[in-house]
């Protein structure tokens, strides 16, 4: 047996996320279908975490053990010969049997994708959310401030999943404009359910004043989920790099 890693890309708008579900189609299920098509023999694959319904990823990591004879940088050919066009493996390669996708992660990076502007997009709708309101962007970069750091992320969790620690550190914590898009870029040891998602709806509700920069503090501080903003939608969200 051979521990193959795959650095994938996949844009999520038809799928459920990445793990998979019994009522809806998700990313995992397509790939683990491409492998056993290639392979004859259906295999697990490990992810290096989940992402939401919607979601998209440029630079996702995940791994399987195959008995197969197919060379490990071949994976990269025979599946995208069998993969659905919105999923894409960029490199496949042999590692080490104590690789593991998810438990081997230092970190990830997600960008979410804010557009601006009197008219909402046609052409590429579909990876951004359109805020029609007007932003004060110096305000949203203070407010990025509160999040860098160690903390007890409560507030910025949705109820459901498994994790049991709500303690995170963020290492990077941007808003940048150009031209009439925003991209939040934020870095961290791990994120929990929607929290990515709930930052940026927060930072938006600093961005047209119902928030001050330094409410973020305090709402880190109550653990309250109630206090915070409601998450931004999902198909701006991408994930964008995974540390090893």
């Amino acid at each position: 047996m051979k521990n193959i890693k795959l650095t994938i890309q996949y844009d999520g708008t038809n799928y459920s996320g990445w793990q998979r579900q019994k009522n809806a189609v998700a990313v995992q299920e397509k790939l683990e279908n491409a492998i056993k098509k290639v392979t004859g023999k259906f295999s697990g694959v490990i992810g290096s975490g989940r992402t939401d319904a919607g979601v998209h990823a440029r630079e996702f990591v995940c791994n399987f053990f195959t008995d197969s004879k197919i060379p490990a940088p071949n994976f990269e050919m025979v599946l995208n010969g069998v993969l659905p066009d919105d999923i894409v493996v960029l490199k496949s390669e042999h590692v080490d049997d104590n690789f593991h996708a998810r438990f081997c992660s230092k970190g990830k990076r997600y960008v979410y994708t804010v557009i601006t502007g009197d008219n909402r997009p046609a052409i590429g709708r579909q990876y951004v959310y359109y805020f029609r309101r007007k932003l004060n962007l110096e305000k949203i970069q203070m407010a990025c401030g509160y999040f860098l750091g160690t903390h007890d992320f409560s507030a910025f969790k949705k109820k459901g999943g498994t994790v049991r620690s709500p303690i995170r550190t963020i290492s990077e914590m941007t808003a940048v404009q150009k031209g009439k898009f925003i991209k939040f870029s934020v870095t961290g040891n791990g994120f929990l359910y929607n929290m990515v998602r709930i930052m940026v709806g927060t930072l938006l509700e600093v961005g047209v004043g119902r928030f001050k920069p330094e409410d973020v503090k305090y709402i880190l501080e109550s653990g309250d989920r109630a206090k915070a903003g409601k998450p931004a939608p999902a198909k701006g969200l991408c994930l964008e790099k995974v540390f090893y």
